[in-house]
């Protein structure tokens, strides 16, 4: 594996895919594109852009072109990936990635691409995810954090969703919001008296002073949800400017207060609203578990995490139809005395041995890191009632001054339509009445870990939910 000093570029890359337009059917790359950038003068040295040819034309759908444009007249004599293959490997191999919400989609591509002709794919030495990186550093000045946001925010034009142009645009971006955050810490007086800075960003600056100025570089392998950096690689004893030495201290922390605290996981990226999470959750068969590993990571206050990882990303699942076995409770509490919410649903066969299996590496690691703590399964299974086990899906709560709310996007399902809702106030009644025994939900949801009161266990954060109104 080439990993030397010869390959210090860092390539910016985007792959445009098909959408998927049912359960299972994967994506398909439609054109791929990269630049590479001298790391210590951020200008472009090389770029590389195609069309790509799907093995079936007819994935590209209707839906598909709304989002990138991409016909199938268009790709009709266009070289197969196969035929692209060893320069995409040679582009890709040995050097950092660096791309916007690469880590849950891109990356994941480009390993299935390969896989799909049989070749091993491509590894990198390190991954900056700017979506996560200028979500922690920049906040969220510029609304949602997508890239076409983060354009419009510094008079750049508009987004085309081809891959070079998007290469490009990320770049610029990023130089941008870097010259922000250089003036504003050079000149805080100045540059921030009378500016508006999020409170995301105000909290992780005071999180992220405590690390020393050699250890708050970017990071590699580990990926990103859409408000958290989560990537990093082994620290090696040379520091350079894209030496992936180390990620924020609070990596993980996400402004969480231990397991029993608050937590706000933020917004997702996904392309449409009708199609929510398909890029960033799998479902259980979906997933592999021999590519399931867990790992420690940064946490809060120079203490570390467990973190559970499939392949490059964050293991985030979704799973459809669960059925609500018992519904919101409200009787646990953090250690501030505050309300934590959640319902108990019926597991699956599938997600269950998945659940089994990552809590069975997770214990594991959590004794050898030197725990004392009382492990508790995440699958409840009662006697007698072997065949039904259950889990617990909780909803993250984040405080606003006094008044709480949770985190979970909520939608409710009637017929064909599927509509967002939106609480004038934190209600527990309000989802006691939405979320009942009986009722079938789809869950996207995240695989976290705790370590309290010693107690320890992976615990199943709610971050979206689509409650059907009819559960016959």
């Amino acid at each position: 594996m080439i990993m030397g000093d010869e390959r210090m570029e860092v390539s910016f890359f985007d792959v445009e895919t098909t959408v998927p337009t049912r359960s299972g059917q994967g994506f398909a790359i439609l054109e791929f594109g990269a630049i590479l950038v001298c790391p210590r003068k951020l200008v472009e040295q090389e770029s590389y852009s195609t069309l790509v040819r799907p093995t079936d034309l007819a994935l590209i759908s209707t839906l598909s072109v709304r989002c990138n444009g991409i016909t199938p007249e268009a790709v009709t004599n266009a070289p197969t990936f196969g035929e692209i293959a060893d320069k995409v490997y040679d582009i890709l191999h040995g050097r950092i990635w660096a791309g916007h919400n690469i880590v849950k989609f891109d990356c994941h591509r480009i390993r299935e691409a390969f896989a799909g002709i049989n070749r091993p794919a491509p590894e990198p030495k390190g991954i900056i995810d700017t979506l996560s990186l200028l979500t922690q550093r920049f906040g969220r000045r510029a609304g949602d954090m997508k890239m076409a946001s983060l354009a419009t925010y510094f008079g750049l034009g508009q987004q085309t969703h081809r891959s070079l142009d998007d290469v490009r645009m990320n770049l610029e971006v990023l130089k941008y919001c870097a010259t922000v955050l250089f003036l504003e810490s050079s000149l805080p007086d100045i540059f921030t008296e009378n500016s508006w800075v999020s409170p995301n960003a105000t909290t992780r600056s005071r999180a992220n002073g405590r690390a020393s100025p050699g250890e708050t570089g970017f990071s590699a392998d580990r990926p990103s949800s859409s408000v958290k950096i989560e990537t990093y690689v082994e620290r090696t004893a040379e520091i350079n400017p894209f030496n992936m030495a180390r990620v924020e201290e609070s990596l993980r922390s996400d402004d969480m207060e231990d397991e029993s605290g608050s937590y706000s996981p933020g917004s997702s990226t996904t392309a449409t609203e009708s199609f929510i999470g398909c890029s960033d959750f799998l479902e259980p068969n979906e997933i592999s578990i021999p590519s399931v590993s867990i790992s420690l990571a940064p946490f809060c206050r120079g203490s570390q995490k467990i973190q559970v990882l499939h392949d490059y990303g964050e293991l985030q699942i979704c799973c459809r139809r669960m059925k609500v076995r018992f519904g919101v409770s409200s009787k646990y509490a953090d250690y501030a005395g505050r309300r934590r919410l959640s319902f108990v649903v019926d597991a699956s066969s599938d997600l269950c041995q998945i659940l089994d299996a990552v809590d069975n590496l997770a214990q594991k690691l959590s004794v050898d890191s030197g725990s004392s703590s009382e492990w508790r399964p995440v699958v409840t299974r009662k006697p007698g009632f072997m065949n039904y086990p259950t889990v617990r899906l909780n909803l993250p709560t984040v405080i606003d001054g006094n008044n709480s709310r949770w985190m979970t996007e909520i939608y409710q399902k009637e017929s064909s339509t599927t509509q967002k809702l939106v609480f004038s106030r934190f209600d527990v009644t309000e989802l006691e009445s939405l979320i009942t025994p009986g009722t079938f939900v789809d869950a996207y949801f995240s695989v976290d870990s705790y370590d309290i009161q010693q107690n320890a266990g992976i615990r199943l954060v709610a971050l979206k939910l689509i409650v059907h109104s009819n559960s016959t």
